[in-house]
């Protein structure tokens, strides 16, 4: 059974996560995401190794509510970043932003379906599947040349920008709206208290049954 970081406490109901007071203080933005990641694939395994639907249900709701607000986060704190310090930091920007935009259009079908349905498991698999690949080019290229450029300050401050940043954007995929500041910080104000209000009615995982 997966355990739960008390660090990272779950508060979905409100929308938002207590912040790691070590993460706060002492994270890198290259940490920050990569912890973001490992608890976004902690969340799959739990998935496809559970046999209890009302689990699987639950996790498939924190999976969707950790990877929508972390893919908006990194387009508005993090992809501007690669385009601010890094000579080629544009063509890796747009690079993401296209990798995002197939990973938001997968968990848009698969944060709809029950878990029940026959495309359940094959959609999410389809989804960690392009999700993997863009973690492994993020992790081992685009986030080292970023690192490269920042002092350690200004890693520091970006990590604390993004965690910021989760804690207003919209907590469910929306593919149609844009990819870029200060569009998708507008839509995303606007969105993001219509998911909340969704989130009240979903289960998650630190809920009782």
């Amino acid at each position: 059974m997966f355990a739960l970081r008390t660090a990272k406490s779950f508060v979905p109901r409100s929308g938002t996560r207590l912040f790691s007071a070590a993460r706060i203080l002492n994270g890198s933005v290259t940490q920050t995401i990569k912890d973001d990641h490992r608890e976004i694939e902690s969340y799959f395994n739990t998935i496809l190794k559970s046999n209890d639907p009302d689990e699987r249900t639950r996790f498939q709701n924190q999976l969707t509510w950790e990877l929508a607000r972390h893919s908006i986060a990194e387009e508005l704190i993090v992809y501007p970043a690669f385009e601010k310090y890094i000579v080629d930091g544009h063509a890796m920007a747009e690079r993401d932003r296209g990798e995002h935009q197939t990973i938001k259009e997968k968990l848009k079908k698969f944060q709809n379906l029950r878990e029940s349905d026959e495309e359940f498991e094959p959609t999410l698999k389809s989804l960690m599947a392009d999700l993997s690949k863009h973690i492994k080019d993020e992790e081992e290229h685009d986030l080292v040349k970023l690192e490269e450029v920042l002092t350690k300050t200004e890693s520091d401050g970006l990590a604390k920008q993004f965690d910021r940043t989760k804690m207003f954007v919209p907590s469910r995929s929306h593919p149609m709206a844009p990819a870029r500041p200060p569009f998708e910080t507008a839509v995303g104000l606007m969105t993001a208290p219509i998911d909340r209000l969704g989130d009240l009615f979903r289960k998650f995982p630190s809920q009782s049954p």
